[in-house]
């Protein structure tokens, strides 16, 4: 599941979506692909799996990238990663509301030097359902 395999264009063709689309939905900040030092951009089957929920939250959902965003922004990192409340006072992601904070750049706090992909904050949330029964668990 999270082995990265697949190229853009073969992540591209079993999405769906043109290569140029994939690249914007990185630049927005729904998906972080992996990297190889090359550069090239690499897909595991978990990026598969995100895009296809972009992809349905904006074709029936009618919900645009910007949405998207600010809907990821609201997920409270911060309860799931355990951050302390020096951390959470020096977070971007914690007061703000505009990026999700796999999209910050971190200084002096929990998240700083750290891999969002590999993150529990950024893997949890590729299922289109998996942010409701998060919130859900969080809020009992």
């Amino acid at each position: 599941m999270d082995e990265p395999k697949y190229t853009i264009s073969m992540a591209a063709k079993l999405s769906g979506i043109s290569v140029h689309t994939l690249r914007m939905y990185e630049r927005e900040g729904l998906i972080i692909p992996f990297k190889k030092s090359s550069n090239q951009r690499l897909y595991t089957d978990r990026d598969i799996e995100r895009i296809g929920c972009i992809r349905s939250t904006i074709n029936e959902d009618k919900i645009n990238i910007e949405g998207i965003r600010r809907v990821l922004a609201l997920i409270p990192c911060w309860a799931i990663v355990k951050c302390s409340e020096k951390d959470r006072k020096e977070c971007a992601a914690y007061s703000g509301h505009t990026k999700p904070c796999w999209m910050i750049n971190h200084k002096d706090n929990y998240c700083s030097g750290r891999d969002c992909r590999q993150c529990e904050v950024y893997k949890s949330y590729g299922n289109c359902a998996s942010i409701k029964n998060k919130l859900k668990e969080l809020l009992k």
